[in-house]
């Protein structure tokens, strides 16, 4: 597997910076095991622009998106996802403004994904209070001023979740469904596994390489990283069907075998994408579970 982490970053809160011509970024403040050096906002074009993924409640962030953006008119606002760390700041923005907020609808959870029951569920990683005034899908295109955004579908990390192609460049905003610093995170009841592996396929059949993600630096190169990824996810699967046939039966038993080289900060969302395997191994009839498959089940390889 040739899958390698970039984790060189200057996240330069609170300033606009170029990253490719006519593609500006400024990364909120928010840093954390779990949203690295923070949130990266874009805005496309110039003059009169797009911005996407206004970020968390911040109203530091908002004030210095819209003091860099002096003299420019935001024309549309643009939500990849709506984790809390992505989509809040859009209605704030909206209002502001008066742009029109475009996403893939309200949060929901992904079709066929248990909760993961007690304290894994996911449910206030959520922006429940988002609705898109424009609400788009798959192929969908947004026309802004000397540019053009299409919709790609790419559920798994949530159910709702989109990337963007700038139509005409080599770019696509992939939000938190490939990024170069680490892994993404699939946590059920917000995302499933079987559609976070056929998105991976989703963006190999398109032809951009180069990623600008919800978290971290640009990917270059992106269809070399997409098929590590892919092959990351695979070798998860057999290790946690290695695991169960060794005699594992929980999640946490699994997860100390096979995360054990992982921050410990990492160990419940490691458990939470563990889950979505298991889940989607149950599904498909390999593994079975003494009860609703979540966090608090025993699970075991199904009869050959």
């Amino acid at each position: 597997m040739n899958l390698q982490f970039d984790r060189r970053f200057e996240p330069d809160h609170g300033r606009l910076v170029e990253v490719v011509p006519g593609i500006r970024r400024m990364t909120v403040d928010n840093p954390s095991a779990f949203t690295f050096a923070g949130t990266n906002t874009y805005v496309v074009g110039a003059g009169r622009v797009a911005v996407i993924d206004p970020g968390p409640d911040d109203p530091a962030h908002l004030d210095a998106l819209l003091g860099a953006l002096a003299g420019e008119t935001i024309t549309e606002i643009v939500v990849t996802h709506t984790h809390r760390d992505h989509s809040p700041n859009a209605a704030r923005l909206a209002a502001l403004t008066g742009a029109p907020t475009f996403g893939a609808g309200p949060h929901r959870p992904a079709p066929g994904a248990h909760p993961a029951g007690g304290d894994g569920r996911l449910d206030a990683a959520g922006d429940q209070a988002f609705r898109p005034a424009r609400q788009i899908a798959h192929g969908d295109t947004i026309e802004g001023e000397g540019f053009r955004l299409q919709a790609v579908a790419t559920p798994g990390h949530t159910d709702n979740h989109l990337a963007f192609a700038l139509v005409g460049e080599d770019v696509l905003f992939s939000g938190d469904h490939v990024m170069a610093w680490a892994t993404t995170v699939v946590a059920p009841p917000d995302g499933g596994m079987a559609d976070y592996m056929r998105s991976l396929e989703t963006l190999l059949e398109r032809p951009e390489t180069t990623y600008l993600p919800g978290h971290g630096g640009a990917i270059r190169n992106a269809h070399a990283h997409v098929r590590g990824l892919r092959t990351h996810r695979r070798m998860r699967e057999r290790a946690i069907l290695d695991r169960l046939a060794k005699g594992d039966r929980t999640v946490p038993e699994i997860v100390a075998a096979i995360y054990r080289d992982v921050d410990p900060r990492l160990h419940a969302a490691a458990g939470l994408s563990t889950l979505a395997h298991l889940q989607d191994l149950v599904a498909r009839g390999a593994v079975i579970s003494d009860a609703a498959p979540d966090l608090s089940a025993s699970f075991h390889l199904a009869p050959a």
